[in-house]
């Protein structure tokens, strides 16, 4: 089975890291599923404005500010992720706690810069 990658704070507009991210991802053979502020449509990846219980997520990337993540904190949980990437701009030490409190790995790193070097 693939690994597969949720991004928090998908975006249509192809200016935007998340969208980047997306493409990125894609383009290194990874199944991604989206959550954003608005539906829309990046590469084929539907961004979903509702918290699905999608299956199987391995890794959850942030691409939202921490004072926007507090409303995900229990939705990520119930997702038991193997871990959750920190972009830059949304490091969050309130979460990085609650996520080693329930035994989830937490990167403080840039999804684009681990897909470049091959570390993701």
């Amino acid at each position: 089975m693939r690994k597969k990658t949720l991004l928090l704070g998908a975006s249509e507009n192809p200016s935007r890291y998340s969208n980047i991210a997306i493409r990125r991802l894609i383009n290194s053979n990874i199944d991604v599923v989206a959550i954003g502020n608005r539906k829309g449509e990046v590469e084929g990846v539907i961004i979903e404005t509702d918290l699905k219980h999608f299956q199987d997520i391995d890794t959850v990337t942030l691409y939202l500010n921490p004072q926007r993540q507090k409303q995900y904190y229990d939705y990520v949980l119930s997702l038991s992720p193997n871990r959750v990437i920190f972009n830059p701009g949304t490091e969050n030490m309130e979460f990085v706690k609650l996520l080693h409190d329930n035994n989830i790995d937490v990167e403080v790193a840039c999804t684009l810069v681990l897909l470049s070097t091959n570390q993701y």
